[in-house]
């Protein structure tokens, strides 16, 4: 019995020693940072991940179960990013589990739509096979660095570790900001990069509403009045963010959709009213008017923040202090999130102020028993659309992302849609609001240049960030998609080995080298003769 207990302890302490000394530390396990993780893993490097929840995957594997290809091109997409939906294929192939399955395409042998349990279940087998060691549970606390290298970082738990490159996978940057490496929060006024698109956005639509309380206050979920914002200038706040709950409409498959901790009907005050007036009037509301319901497979459906909603899942203005919040503040913001959604829900179901139709359709779902069980059936991370994003050596912008296209130092490919949810609601007058911060625009293939993933040398020559990476606002939204993060993220994990092996600053990794590693891996690096370079064939609202 010592004998074992002696051998457990050698093996405890030799795998803390190896845990402790990584080629690379990868942080966060999104799929940018699974890409980078898992493809540094392949090339021969020790690798350390570290997840700061108890799952993988981010909004892969919890709620968000779409590659977003519906407004991408699809060619785009190759490297690890076509593996892991080819990996998810055969898992459907192989269980024949895709019977329900609602698209028009039935081909298996690559998966674009899924579930968050499947895509999870993929992921984990790819870096038990790679090898990859993952930590759960911690946060990055502290980052020490000699000028500009990042000597070691200090994890929330106390743990401490040392690696030759460390890669920022994270959607808000926290290693990259604490290593002082400089970064932009919110958006860009126009002026600042000549984008047309960037800035304060007001719709030009306006909406009927009371704005106000009786005593003349704002009203919840109104941030502000238009009379005081500028179209055109910056302003500190990304994109809403919202939880992608999954939820079902077969009784069988369905458990209850909880209250929340804390109930405030007022916060629908803004809702409660247009509807009343809806009613008023003999307008037929239903709840696909407020909220968007997505089919996916074997009788699962995924709620959404709804654009052109009045009253949506987004929490608008409940995002603005999230991208520098300490990690106690976010743990607030997310259960205020949390608060918020499933208060909207409860609302819908119950409130005297809602059609019946309505509440009938809102109690008819509940939700899906098969999903995040270990965490009352509810999504395990926030979708945080947009966080901080790094000023690197290149900062990539509308025009580098809609006109001046190509870059000789291309590392992947995006295409999406130019796609910013709204910011926040504004006041016009006591009876009149306008959403603000919404931007659609005709997605083109772009080149990512690595330059994009990599800091100034003189802030850091040992740190590639894949995931908050260099771009404005406007350029952020083509490339804030899970799909995209993973060609990314592979591109950071090519390039951190070659910087380990060659003993050399990320920024003077051999492009050329990597370009031709990532051609290897089947990592799509450049426009392809005949391929279409405009998503014009893809429908969608008009563009604003």
């Amino acid at each position: 019995m010592k004998k074992m207990k002696l051998i457990c302890i050698f093996a405890l302490a030799c795998s803390s020693l190896h845990a402790a000394s990584p080629d690379i530390v990868v942080y966060s396990g999104v799929p940018c940072g699974l890409a980078a993780s898992i493809t540094a893993a392949r090339e021969g490097a020790k690798v350390v991940l570290i997840e700061p929840t108890k799952h993988v995957g981010g909004l892969s594997t919890s709620g968000i179960n779409t590659a977003e290809s519906e407004h991408m091109l699809k060619w785009t997409i190759g490297g690890f990013a076509d593996e892991f939906y080819r990996r998810m294929g055969r898992h459907y192939e192989e269980t024949k589990a895709q019977q329900t399955y609602p698209h028009k395409d039935k081909r298996l042998d690559t998966i674009y739509f899924f579930e968050s349990s499947v895509a999870e279940k993929v992921y984990l087998d790819m870096l038990k096979e790679a090898g990859v060691e993952v930590r759960y549970g911690a946060s990055v606390d502290t980052v020490t660095k000699d000028r500009a290298n990042i000597t070691g970082i200090t994890l929330t738990d106390g743990t401490k570790l040392t690696a030759k490159v460390f890669i920022d996978a994270s959607y808000e940057g926290d290693l990259m900001a604490r290593a002082g490496v400089k970064y932009a929060v919110g958006r860009e006024s126009k002026a600042e990069f000549g984008e047309e698109a960037a800035g304060i956005r007001f719709d030009k639509t306006p909406r009927k509403a009371r704005t106000v309380d009786a005593q003349g206050k704002l009203l919840p979920g109104i941030s502000a009045w238009a009379k005081d914002l500028t179209e055109g200038a910056a302003h500190r706040a990304p994109m809403n963010y919202n939880f992608r709950l999954t939820v079902a409409k077969d009784p069988q498959f369905q458990v209850p959709i909880p209250a929340p901790k804390h109930y405030d009907a007022t916060r629908y005050s803004l809702l409660a009213d247009w509807l009343r007036d809806q009613t008023a009037q003999k307008k037929p509301v239903k709840l696909y008017d407020i909220i968007d319901l997505y089919e996916r497979r074997n009788g699962k459906f995924e709620l959404n923040n709804k654009q052109s909603a009045i009253f949506s899942l987004g929490h608008f203005g409940g995002q603005f202090d999230w991208p520098d919040a300490s990690y106690e503040q976010r743990a607030r913001i997310e259960e205020d999130h949390m608060d918020y959604t499933l208060g909207l829900l409860h609302f819908l179901a119950t409130d005297n102020a809602v059609p019946a139709k309505v509440q009938q359709e809102m109690k008819a779902l509940g939700l899906h028993k098969d999903e995040f069980a270990d965490n009352g059936h509810l999504p395990y991370q926030l979708y945080v659309r947009e966080a901080r994003r790094m000023r690197g050596e290149h900062v990539m912008t509308q025009h580098d992302v809609q006109t001046d296209r190509r870059k000789p130092d291309s590392i992947g490919m995006s295409s999406h849609f130019i796609d910013c949810h709204h910011v926040q609601r504004v006041a016009l007058n006591e009876n009149e609001f306008v959403n603000e911060g919404r931007i659609w625009r005709m997605g083109y293939a772009n080149q990512i240049p690595y330059r994009a993933l990599t800091p100034k040398p003189a802030e850091c020559t040992n740190l590639l960030v894949p995931g908050a990476a260099s771009y404005t606002h406007v350029a952020f939204c083509t490339l804030r998609l899970e799909s995209t993060w993973m060609i990314t993220g592979q591109a950071a994990g090519v390039a951190a080995t070659m910087a380990v092996k060659e003993e050399i600053t990320v920024q003077k990794v051999n492009v050329a080298a990597l370009q031709e590693k990532l051609r290897a891996q089947n990592q799509v690096i450049d426009f392809l003769p005949g391929q279409p370079e405009k998503c014009e064939h893809l429908n969608g609202p008009p563009e604003f």
